[in-house]
């Protein structure tokens, strides 16, 4: 299964709530929704967070979660009547495309967390986008990533789910990808993320396990709330 993110940003005049407002209501359920090869779809509305990581910030203020089954299903949705003629037209309504971020992973559930049966979850989550330290051999990052940082990322207080996805090897075909992994911690709230990302657990065991693998000027992250299109269960 490709788990797929796509990071967008508004379009110069449109402010973060309409951008929100129209990729949940109008853009994700009248076209990107209709793309039959699409097995769950996620919207990610980012929301206030004193602690995104980043400098400058992302100036993404959301992010597509897209799930397709294989390669050959992910070719065939490019080539439908609903992509071509629906949501890649829409895009420039509300998206200054040219900033997007798109990144194709495999990903990896560390902690299950309880099953999501609503489709506006109460819970928020972080996003972090990593890069690998520069020199790190790509297969070095991805097993110590697992083996090393995500364990310590689990121990977070407070911690209810959490989803390490690695970049897939396509995008290293003609070079660099532009971010290694995709990291998804969720909270039951923003104070509760505040207090783990401000803990002691954190600044003495998470911190030193990043900076042992990842690039610090290459670590951004994004706070969010969840709005589900397709699913959370999967369409057949």
């Amino acid at each position: 299964m490709i788990h797929q993110f796509i990071l967008a940003a508004p379009k110069p005049g449109m402010t973060a709530q309409e951008f929100q407002d129209y990729w949940v209501n109008v853009h994700a359920v009248k076209f990107a929704a209709k793309i039959p090869q699409i097995r769950r779809y996620l919207i990610d509305s980012r929301v206030p967070f004193d602690a995104d990581r980043g400098r400058p910030p992302l100036p993404h203020q959301g992010i597509a979660e897209i799930w397709l089954a294989n390669d050959e299903e992910q070719l065939a949705s490019l080539q439908t009547e609903e992509f071509l003629q629906g949501a890649r037209l829409d895009e420039p309504n509300w998206a200054a495309f040219w900033l997007t971020i798109v990144l194709d992973t495999e990903a990896h559930e560390i902690v299950p967390g309880p099953a999501v049966a609503d489709a506006k979850p109460s819970w928020v989550k972080l996003t972090t986008l990593i890069k690998r330290k520069p020199g790190l051999a790509l297969d070095y990052y991805r097993e110590q990533t697992l083996t090393r940082y995500a364990p310590e990322v689990s121990g977070l207080p407070g911690l209810r789910r959490h989803l390490h996805a690695h970049t897939r090897n396509g995008f290293y075909t003609f070079g660099e990808a532009s971010f290694d992994s995709v990291e998804q911690i969720w909270f039951d709230n923003v104070d509760a993320m505040r207090s783990a990302l401000a803990s002691r657990h954190f600044e003495e065991r998470v911190r030193p396990a990043l900076a042992a693998v990842a690039d610090p000027a290459h670590v951004f992250s994004l706070a969010a709330r969840e709005d589900w299109i397709i699913g959370p269960q999967e369409r057949s």
